[in-house]
């Protein structure tokens, strides 16, 4: 394998900005910056914003190829908080990816001319915007809600624990798939409200994260979705033993690329999450990987491994859709 297709080739070429990398975990402001820096050094980089948080930070998408190609791909980060390192991988792949266009270059010998013209990539790198800030940091003092957060923590103001959103909501069982059913586990579970987990919210698409990613679905219509989460190397790509064609197909072929196992969902993982909306809504394939192993969040010596790991994928699924 030649300088290029090595997952640290920029030491190799010469790039308008530096690769994505983590010297500290991965928060909004990081983000925001590193969006900024991609968007001022090249500009056939299209980005945008899909919604707005509860606590009024934009949820950006970054669009990769040129706007209207033969098929439409979403890949989507951090529905939990103390999932980030999901927006460290997808950084770092919008960082690689425009480099290499710009160069012209071949990456797992895919030309970046032919992938930019012939599909298009959308990258919502970070959804749970107020989760993550709120797991890094805690509560603002002078934040509105934070008697009541503290509250739905079980009375601490430690939430390294935190993976909902800033209401309480666990994004991934908030949509409109197997919602009546989870709402039945919720209560065997003793889930009767807003907490750290697993509170699937008073009804579908009930946050504005999860609203807004609807929404922007709908009108960008995708032949495929990916989003990851950790931890386990895993994937996931049916919902309730329902698929789609070529989901197998499509499945075994990033298994190889990324050396996860193909798994099936089980107890609360059935049921809420978009990989389930998406199958029963679109009739196309999605996919759930759930990157490295190990306990969350993933410590920062795992980010670069991971992102090798799942390099190849990145680059080569937009393809298979």
């Amino acid at each position: 394998m030649d300088y290029n297709e090595r997952p640290d080739f920029e030491g190799g070429i010469q790039c308008d900005t530096a690769p994505f990398d983590m010297k500290t975990p991965i928060d909004y402001k990081v983000m925001m910056d590193y969006l900024d820096a991609c968007e001022a050094s090249y500009p056939f980089l299209v980005r945008g914003v899909i919604g707005t948080t509860i606590a009024g930070r934009s949820i950006p998408f970054v669009r990769l190829g040129a706007e209207k190609t033969m098929k439409n791909v979403l890949y989507v980060g951090s529905h939990h908080a103390m999932e980030w390192i999901t927006t460290s991988i997808l950084l770092r792949f919008i960082g690689e990816y425009c480099c290499s266009y710009k160069l012209c270059r071949r990456i797992y010998s895919i030309s970046m001319p032919f992938l930019f013209n012939n599909r298009t990539i959308y990258v919502v790198p970070m959804l749970n915007c107020d989760g993550v800030e709120l797991q890094r940091y805690g509560v603002d003092p002078d934040f509105i809600m934070k008697d009541r957060l503290i509250s739905m923590n079980g009375g601490s103001e430690d939430f390294s624990n935190w993976q909902a959103n800033i209401r309480g909501v666990d994004l991934n069982h908030n949509y409109n798939a197997g919602f009546t059913e989870y709402k039945l586990l919720e209560r065997e579970l003793g889930i009767f409200g807003g907490g750290p987990t697993k509170y699937s919210g008073e009804y579908p698409e009930s946050e504005p994260e999860t609203a807004a990613l609807v929404s922007f679905m709908r009108q960008i219509e995708p032949s495929m979705i990916i989003t990851l989460h950790s931890q386990g190397e895993e994937i996931f790509y049916t919902s309730g033993g329902e698929t789609t064609p070529r989901s197998r197909q499509i499945a075994k072929a990033l298994a190889s690329m990324s050396g996860y196992k193909l798994s099936e969902p089980e107890g609360t993982a059935a049921y809420g999450g978009l990989t389930d909306w998406f199958i029963k809504e679109f009739k196309r394939p999605s996919f759930t990987i759930e990157c490295g192993r190990g306990t969350n969040p993933l410590p920062l010596k795992d980010f670069f491994p991971v992102y090798v790991q799942l390099r190849e994928m990145l680059f080569t699924a937009p393809l298979l859709s």
